[in-house]
This record gives C-alpha cells, structure tokens and sequence, in this order.
C-alpha cells in the first residue's frame, strides 16, 4: 500500500491529537524513574529516524469520509493504490453511501470495481459490509476495533486504517512491508501480523502507532525492499541488525 500525502485524507481532529498527546505522557510518565529496555530505547530512535525521514507520511487513497476509506482499502487489496484511486469516482458517484452499496447487484458492483482485480471476492465483501453496517450500525462505519472486525472484508489492518486515519485513534497498521521491515529492524521475532501489532504497540506509545507504521511502509517500499534491501543508504543501517538480510 503506497503511502504519501492524501490529497483528500482525513486529518486527526484536535480533541483526537489530545487524547494521543496525553496518552503518550501518560506512557512516558509510567517510564518516569525507570531505565528504559533497550529494545524500547532503540524502537524510539527508530521511531525518531523515520519521522524526520517521512513527517507526512500517510496513505495515498483518496477518500471523504469513512464509508469512502473502508471502500478504497478493502479494494486496495492486492492492487496499488494508484489504480484504486482511478477506480473510486465511478464507483462513489454510482453508490455513495452504505445503502446505496447494500441494494445494488453483484454484478454492478463487480463491474465498477473490476480494475482493482479479485472484482468478485471484493464485490462480495462489500456489499456484504455495506448490509451489516446498514443492518446493524445504523449506515455507520463503526469507530472501534471489535466492531469493525465484524465487518465482511475487514480484518486488523484495515480496521486500523480506519481507527487512524478517520477517527483519530491509534492504529498500528501491519501489511507487508511492516512485517519485513519490523523484522529486519529485531522489533518483532514473529510473522503474524497480529503478533507483529501486539509486539510494536508494546514498544511505542499509541500516539506514535498509526504514523510509525505508515512510515515503516514508505521505508519498506523506498529503501528495505524484499529483495534488494539498499543497507548502504539506509539512515536506519545504525540500529539495524539486518535480521535475516544476507550479505
């Protein structure tokens, strides 16, 4: 999921941003006369080095609303969020809302969303998606991990893609790039995502979730590729054990 500067995204409301800011004051103060682990020391340089590499990091989807976002990162699914973004206008000026999604026909949406490739699984979860918050949410995306999971087609990352970037509330995004990178880097010894979330939220705190993990991304697109990692440019090379990278 490439990330950059959404045009259209979403920002952190201001009671949001101070919630996080008081959050995290509240984890610092917790810390306060205790010496720090070295792995959460050294997650927090890291933390530091990708903030100045990437301030603006966050996903390149385009959206307005809540209902546009769970639409745009279901879809984003094996696809690029270049295509994604070229594909959404037809399909949010044809169905607009979760209603809209909930009456229409398979095949209507199948053919709005064929670009984005695996049209059918991801038409069938949306509709799916669209009659349960209809059904059981009032025609509202949901604001909470429990209940966004309960969703067709939404599992933990795209929940948290949602708690992040819509409603302001910390979300640890894990994908790809995060599972390498977090690895590599010796701030996980696991592979599932799920694990990988619980691992790095135990090293940050929660205001430092959803803007560590997009920017974990970048890096992984930018620099820590899957195949050809560049070591020799990475600002992170200092606290990387390079896990698993042959030399």
């Amino acid at each position: 999921m490439p990330i950059r500067g959404a045009r259209n995204a979403i920002a952190f409301s201001k009671s949001s941003k101070k919630k996080a800011r008081r959050s995290s004051r509240k984890t610092s103060a917790k810390a306060a006369g205790a010496p720090e682990r070295p792995a959460t020391a050294r997650a927090g340089r890291v933390a530091a080095t990708l903030a100045r590499l990437y301030p603006e990091a966050r996903i390149s989807l385009d959206f307005s609303n809540a209902w546009e976002c769970l639409v745009a990162t279901i879809l984003s699914a094996q696809c690029t969020d270049a295509r994604v973004n070229r594909t959404t206008p037809a399909l949010f000026r044809a169905l607009p809302t979760p209603a809209a999604m909930a009456r229409a026909k398979l095949s209507e949406i199948e053919r709005l969303v064929a670009p984005t490739g695996f049209f059918r699984q991801k038409a069938k979860a949306l509709n799916g998606c669209a009659r349960k918050i209809v059904e059981q949410f009032g025609g509202e995306v949901p604001r909470t991990m429990e209940e966004l999971v309960t969703l067709p087609g939404v599992g933990r990352k795209t929940a948290n893609v949602i708690l992040g970037h819509v409603y302001g509330t910390p979300g640890l995004v894990v994908d790809t790039h995060v599972r390498r990178v977090a690895f590599r880097l010796g701030l996980t010894e696991h592979r599932e995502a799920d694990k990988i979330e619980l691992d790095l939220q135990r090293l940050l705190p929660p205001a430092e979730w959803t803007p560590f993990s997009m920017r974990l991304i970048l890096h992984g697109r930018q620099v820590c590729s899957a195949r050809r990692p560049d070591c020799e440019a990475c600002a992170l090379r200092p606290e990387c054990p390079r896990i698993g990278v042959a030399d």
